[in-house]
């Protein structure tokens, strides 16, 4: 016979997979934040994962170190023909997408970031714009209709399903900052791409986040700069530290749960306490 306490921890155990059922694209998924999302969502929380990287080997490694259903998919967000060829693959296997988190970007380049606004050229704003923006319209545009038959012909329309669109953003995106210029015009227009979904695909229950992520450590970033930046960076929050991408992760898993079935349209900040709103 289970004790109390062994009773409790596997009813928490249970609790804790909010995601059971439901299916998750994560694209930029074979590493980084993108990996911790999609490590968190199949193995604590239960979803059926899609792993997406512009390279079928570095999202079937990824796969490979994640615990639950979670399957390699190669994916240009560049690409739209390969975009509608992905979505049909999917339901095809799966018959469904509950959940997107546009997380794909453009490789961080020192060469643009470092660079005036007035100096950056329209290749280099194109550039990334391709990615970040654009990729996350592209694959919102491809996975809300199969978020809509989700919802079904219910009288009460948001009895169904519907879905959760997550928008990777950044913390300049709301306050500005003196370089970076261009990423942050992609990051601050994904914040109006949040709301355009929330208003229009609400009465769906379709729901659409913003993540405002501060300094996250991972290999792009915290990799590429010096002890010094380091340490400057992480005197900047209240928190005076880094951020982890399982951090990122955590709220990620809530909010595409129906944790957060009420609110729409959010820009959450996740940044140690740099920005309060």
């Amino acid at each position: 016979m289970k004790s109390y306490y062994e009773a409790l921890a596997q009813v928490t155990s249970l609790m804790a997979l909010s995601l059971i059922g439901k299916v998750a694209v994560i694209t930029g998924s074979s590493r980084g934040i993108g990996f911790a999302i999609a490590k968190e969502f199949a193995e604590i929380n239960g979803a059926t994962v899609i792993v997406c990287s512009r390279k079928q080997e570095q999202a079937a490694r990824a796969v490979a170190q994640i615990k639950g259903k979670a399957f390699a998919a190669e994916l240009d967000v560049t690409d739209n023909s390969r975009i509608q060829e992905f979505i049909q693959q999917i339901l095809s296997q799966h018959k469904q997408i509950d959940i997107l988190v546009n997380n794909a970007g453009y490789p961080f380049d020192k060469n643009i970031w470092y660079k005036k606004f007035h100096e950056v050229t329209d290749d280099e704003l194109d550039r990334i714009i391709e990615v970040d923006l654009k990729g996350s319209v592209r694959l919102s545009r491809a996975v809300i209709p199969c978020m809509l038959q989700n919802t079904g012909n219910n009288a009460n329309q948001n009895e169904g399903r519907g879905g959760v669109i997550i928008n990777i953003s950044s913390t300049p995106a709301i306050t500005g900052h003196i370089e970076g210029a261009p990423y942050t015009i992609a990051k601050a227009a994904n914040i109006a791409l949040t709301k355009c979904i929330a208003r229009e695909y609400g009465s769906s229950n379709i729901r659409a986040y913003s993540l405002a992520l501060g300094n996250i450590a991972t290999l792009a970033t915290y990799g590429s700069m010096t002890d010094k930046d380091r340490s400057q960076a992480a005197q900047e929050p209240s928190m005076k530290r880094w951020g982890k991408p399982q951090e990122v992760a955590k709220v990620a898993a809530c909010i595409a749960s129906d944790n957060f079935s009420f609110a729409t349209g959010n820009t959450i900040v996740i940044d140690g306490g740099t920005v309060l709103l």
